[in-house]
């Protein structure tokens, strides 16, 4: 996506008479060199090496009762270090594509030992505990290897822990267990292998982590004061992310459009979660109004720099206008009078996305001089 964009304002700068057209083909080919740049045929090694665990973990699952335990043990340990051992030779002979399939399915192989193992010796412990093994394993692949694919498993690995206490807790997650104080160590592990393996895409694996692990704890809380937490916590992340004269704003902005965009989701998560627990009419058009504020303080602040905060902001302002129109005028006019007013509501977001853009659009560049 992000290359299609570059090669067509190359492009045009080069029509323009910006850029001379050799120097738009040496930044092309700067960025296709790069390692992190989208290659079809990588994906698709990586998508065989997934589908072959897939194979493994399935046969594992299946409980291979015509082969001996050892032979068993034996066949996914040799599986492990084959996969590993191959990996390491194609990564020095350069050959970066087949040598992440490989050491993607080495970490996957793990994994299913894992289970094997447990599976056979009937060994006592959660489902979360054998997900905390198997990403140590991955993560020390990954730092081992360098390898942003390694990193990626480690990334699903700590969702998948999240996941596997959603679901052993029934939908809500015991807040005095430890287990679930691990997901942000978790998450602050694979924000360290990105920078080290220099996986950037799977950072944001990371950030959503901690996004929806507050959002677990919310659900097991179900408190007023813990909503209100998240949107002043979130706000105020914001705020210290997106104004110039924050003593935070140089080194957010460093870190490109994630702190204040993740902040921003934040608040607008401890919102949504306020307007539920106000469950009265004036109290749910009290926090929708204080939605919409914070949805257009968002696209004013961050909108021109950060295109995930514009965006967020307008579905946000969108939802909650048609939210607050369901909730007070539907109930009066019906069905019928709600399509209505949604219409008109749709419009009046439509006409303010568009002058909102064309502001966005003619606003000087971060820096210049007014």
């Amino acid at each position: 996506m992000y290359r299609g964009r570059l090669e067509r304002d190359l492009k045009r700068w080069v029509d323009l008479g910006l850029l001379p057209e050799p120097s738009a083909r040496a930044i092309l080919s700067e960025y296709d060199s790069r390692n992190s740049a989208f290659n079809v045929g990588r994906v698709l090694l990586v998508l065989a090496a997934l589908l072959v665990s897939a194979a493994v973990l399935l046969l594992v699952a299946a409980n291979w009762e015509l082969l001996p335990r050892l032979v068993r043990v034996a066949g996914i340990a040799l599986l492990i270090w084959t996969s590993h051992f191959l990996g390491a030779y194609l990564l020095g002979r350069g050959a970066r594509a087949p040598a992440a399939a490989l050491l993607v399915l080495g970490t996957m192989s793990f994994g299913a030992g894992i289970a094997l193992v447990g599976q056979m010796y009937h060994l006592s412990g959660d489902a979360a505990d054998a997900m905390l093994v198997w990403f140590t394993g991955a993560c020390f692949s990954a730092a081992v290897f360098a390898s942003p694919a390694v990193t990626a498993v480690a990334a699903a690995l700590a969702w998948a822990f999240l996941v596997t206490l959603l679901m052993t807790g029934g939908g809500l997650v015991p807040t005095t267990g430890i287990h679930i104080w691990l997901v942000p160590i978790l998450a602050a592990i694979v924000i360290v292998l990105v920078r080290y393996t220099e996986a950037g895409r799977v950072r944001h694996l990371a950030y959503l982590l901690c996004v929806a692990w507050l959002g677990a704890l919310y659900a097991s809380t179900d408190e007023i004061w813990f909503a209100a937490l998240l949107f002043v916590g979130g706000l105020a992340g914001f705020l210290l992310a997106s104004l110039p004269q924050s003593p935070l704003y140089r080194l957010a902005s460093e870190a490109g459009s994630a702190p204040s965009f993740y902040s921003f989701a934040v608040a607008i998560l401890g919102l949504v979660a306020l307007q539920t627990e106000l469950m009265s009419l004036w109290g749910e058009i009290a926090v929708g109004a204080a939605l919409l504020a914070v949805a257009l303080l968002g696209i004013g602040l961050g909108g021109a720099r950060n295109g995930a905060v514009r965006y967020l902001g307008y579905v946000a302002f969108a939802g909650e206008t048609l939210y607050l129109a369901f909730a007070t005028l539907g109930s009066i006019l019906g069905t019928s009078g709600f399509f209505l007013v949604a219409g008109v509501v749709v419009a009046l977001v439509a006409w303010l996305v568009i002058r909102l853009e064309g502001r966005l659009r003619r606003a000087p560049p971060e820096g210049a001089s007014s």
